[in-house]
């Protein structure tokens, strides 16, 4: 008696189309998880070296002994100072360019030029970023060595950032929106205002994150325009020296002898959990905001 294959059995073809899907999603399961090995050994051995460092007196004392001794505090606020003055600057201007390039501009010789400098601007090293703004915000703009002078030179390094997570956000946003707004009489403006930016929050957001990913943690372009070695008090306004937690870090790293060993390792990790903690309040508002979506 000869049996009929049942034809909701797989053919030879798709058991190997399955086997070959299977394979691949192994492959990139382990890239993965090898990717995650590292981060995970970093984030181990500063909580194990860091974490008895970590008592309140080390967050809320200010330094002494030349950042040998004592606590973050004027360091800890004055990273949030230049990170809260640095996205003020940026993303105006980045969602602004963002908007223009996305709604705007035609494919022309000005646009194919202003994609280009956004490029190049992505690529330039911090140093180069540090020597632009001595030059344009501490000189130039008469702004001294501060606050401002140091958080307009991270707005301009992270720009490229902001400009592009805003424009693919953008551009994310059915263009069947736009044409029932214009339907509807509405201007190019009111439909941008009020339907495109509203549904595209979520996309602006990740480009936040990065931001302040990478302003956070950078340390040339700020030891030229407002980073100070050592301050006893936290900065009062933008136009005031500050001790930040990545220039700190270095300092007790390369430059003061007779560091405890737990002292930069506790800075280290303090520097990361602020990273993460902005990060979650961003993560958090844009997976608020994207409930929102209408498609």
């Amino acid at each position: 008696m000869t049996t009929v294959p049942s034809p909701f059995l797989p053919t030879a073809h798709e058991a190997g189309a399955y086997r070959w899907q299977s394979l691949v999603r192994f492959l990139f399961l382990s890239l993965t998880v090898l990717l995650l090995v590292p981060v995970l050994g970093i984030l181990g051995v500063l909580v194990v070296e860091g974490a008895p460092a970590m008592t309140p007196s080390f967050f809320l004392d200010k330094p002494s002994k030349l950042g040998a001794a004592g606590g973050i505090w004027p360091a800890l606020v004055g990273t949030i100072w230049l990170t809260a003055v640095a996205l003020m600057v940026a993303l105006p201007l980045g969602v602004a360019a963002a908007i223009y390039l996305a709604e705007y501009a035609r494919d022309n010789w000005l646009t194919r030029l202003i994609n280009l400098a956004i490029v190049n601007l992505a690529g330039v090293p911090s140093i180069v970023h540090a020597l632009f703004g001595v030059g344009a915000f501490v000189y130039f703009l008469g702004f001294g060595e501060s606050i401002l002078a140091a958080s307009c030179t991270l707005a301009v390094m992270t720009l490229p950032v902001v400009i592009v997570a805003t424009r693919e956000s953008l551009q994310a946003v059915p263009k069947a929106f736009r044409e029932a707004c214009w339907n509807m009489g509405a201007s190019r403006w009111q439909t941008i205002w009020n339907i495109v930016l509203p549904n595209s929050v979520s996309g602006i957001l990740t480009g936040l994150i990065l931001v302040v990913c990478r302003a956070v943690g950078e340390t040339a372009p700020i030891m030229f325009t407002g980073a100070v070695f050592l301050r006893m008090v936290a900065p009062e306004s933008v136009f005031d020296r500050t001790m930040a937690l990545s220039f700190h870090l270095y300092t007790v790293s390369t430059q003061v002898t007779e560091v405890p060993r737990a002292i930069p390792f506790a800075v280290a990790l303090t520097l990361i959990l602020v990273v993460l903690s902005m990060n979650a309040l961003a993560i958090w508002f844009r997976m608020k905001l994207r409930g929102r979506k209408k498609w």
